[in-house]
């Protein structure tokens, strides 16, 4: 993403010490409307986000919930699809290395897969808020006539385009001549 994000809330690191602090940031609807433009999807009616914030050396753990509301058009028909997130969360922020520089090599284990990069002067819970519920939803919504209109359309289903289908296809055209 270029520019500043639509959707921000910028915590300075100097306020994040080792006791916890909670956090919680609701999109306008001016930023919902953009973020809605950005990801393109119908709407974004709703994006909210309780997150808690503490020091560990030189990371910043964040955890908590993202909710949202959020309308995206089916795959199929094109109608809205309305789909409501409750997503929790639990990230590793940490400096971003600077580019090239063979001493911030990163080697990722499986506890550090949800490492989040910040500026190095502060962390942004509005872009990690609206990235978690982005993450989170359905990568091809379907309305609820989809299987019904693809039907129409001659679209067939995954059990019939499977590597099984074509010898469902000939088992039926054998079966039709008998």
């Amino acid at each position: 993403m270029t520019g500043a994000p639509e959707f921000s809330r910028r915590i300075a690191l100097d306020r994040i010490g080792t006791v916890a602090s909670r956090h919680e940031i609701a999109a306008e609807a001016d930023e919902r409307t953009a973020l809605a433009a950005r990801f393109g999807l119908r709407a974004v009616q709703s994006l909210a986000a309780e997150v808690e914030l503490v020091r560990e050396d030189d990371d910043i753990l964040a955890t908590g919930a993202v909710s949202a509301d959020i309308v995206q058009a089916c795959v199929v028909t094109g109608e809205d699809v309305a789909t409501h997130l409750e997503e929790p969360f639990e990230l590793r922020l940490r400096a971003r290395p600077a580019p090239g520089d063979p001493e911030q090599e990163l080697e990722i284990e499986e506890s550090d897969l949800d490492i989040v990069f910040h500026d190095g002067e502060a962390v942004d819970l509005g872009e990690l808020a609206a990235e978690t519920a982005m993450l989170a939803l359905p990568l091809f919504p379907r309305s609820a006539g989809a299987d019904e209109a693809a039907q129409e359309a001659g679209i067939v289903g995954e059990e019939e385009a499977g590597p099984f289908g074509a010898l469902k296809e000939l088992r039926d055209r054998l079966a039709g001549e008998e």
